[in-house]
């Protein structure tokens, strides 16, 4: 008798254990992006032009400072609540761990030292509980002048079974003069759509997701034409494009932006994904699940800079607000 109610217990934990994994790994999966502006540490790398961001340098750094920014990263990161969150702007690998250390979640870091001669990568932090990381490592963007630039960060996961497969940009910045560098984020549309082609090639229906700071904006060239991702959906469902940008109804209705600069709100930070998240099969899009993390303590508020992001600096004045630029989200099931 006794022996029977053990394994009756037995039985019981072992099913609801196996029903919590289940359960947990069948929730839909939130993804997300941001660029946390100018994310340092306080060691002075020779590597790198990190001087300004150190205790004494121009941007006034403080240990309060320090730990401010990182609060309210931390902050946002909860917030959002995303069990893949795509960075940038962030110094080396121990910064990302600062930066999990406040978060909710237990996360795993994904982060290779690119060449950018600021210092400043992209990286993942992901959630261990609701996918499986099959592979990573970094695409090299070859700019025309030579010029050391982020790479784009490749990774390939599991979700309940089913493949797919998520990039991470910071392509490079207008410093220097629109037209001067449109050339260079050509060239790192040219190298993401080379990576996708060899993906597609392989498997047509491959579910992909692009998440960045593109610095360019939906209808761009660079972002139309180069990585040939459409602003029009029935183009996708065609198949006149392959790729469709979930950013569009923002930009194109003006009722928000992900960053501002001149008095111009504009769409920096994208999301943009395959057709395979449309076609029912496998994984798929959540509807409505796209959108700007946005809200009113996020806004500056009053003055010359009413409505643009509340960013942590104002050239080397501290605010203490969050970063220049919103975050962004997306939902796949």
């Amino acid at each position: 008798m006794i022996l029977n109610q053990f394994k009756l217990l037995l039985y019981i934990i072992v099913f609801l254990g196996s029903y919590e994994c289940t359960f947990a790994k069948k929730k839909p999966l939130k993804i997300a992006f941001w660029n946390v502006e100018n994310l340092f540490d306080l060691k002075d790398d020779p590597s790198k032009n990190d001087e300004e961001f150190l205790i004494g340098g121009r941007k006034n750094v403080t240990i309060e400072s320090y730990n401010l920014k990182l609060d309210n990263l931390g902050e946002v990161i909860n917030n959002i609540n995303a069990d893949i969150f795509g960075l940038c702007e962030v110094e080396n690998y121990f910064m990302f761990e600062e930066i999990s250390k406040k978060a909710k979640t237990d996360f795993e870091i994904i982060h290779y030292e690119s060449p950018d001669k600021r210092g400043i990568d992209v990286g993942v932090l992901y959630n261990i509980k609701q996918v499986d990381l099959i592979e990573s490592k970094p695409l090299k963007v070859e700019l025309p002048n030579g010029s050391p630039t982020r790479d784009i960060l490749y990774l390939k996961f599991l979700k309940d079974s089913f493949p797919f497969h998520l990039y991470v940009n910071h392509w490079p910045s207008k410093y220097g003069g629109v037209k001067k560098t449109i050339p260079f984020r050509i060239a790192a549309a040219k190298t993401l759509r080379n990576h996708i082609d060899e993906i597609l090639k392989f498997d047509s229906s491959s579910e992909i997701i692009i998440i960045g700071d593109l610095n360019d904006e939906p209808n761009d060239s660079s972002v139309v034409n180069y990585l040939k991702a459409s602003t029009d959906l029935s183009q996708v469902y065609k198949n006149d494009y392959d790729l469709f940008n979930m950013m569009m109804p923002w930009h194109q209705n003006d009722n928000g932006s992900t960053y501002t600069y001149s008095g111009k709100h504009m769409v920096y930070d994208h999301i943009i994904i395959s057709r395979g998240l449309f076609d029912n099969k496998g994984l798929s899009y959540v509807k409505k699940s796209v959108g700007i993390f946005d809200g009113e303590k996020y806004r500056q508020h009053g003055g010359k800079y009413d409505g643009y992001p509340y960013r942590f600096w104002a050239g080397n004045r501290i605010l203490g607000g969050y970063s220049d630029h919103m975050p962004v989200y997306i939902s796949i099931e």
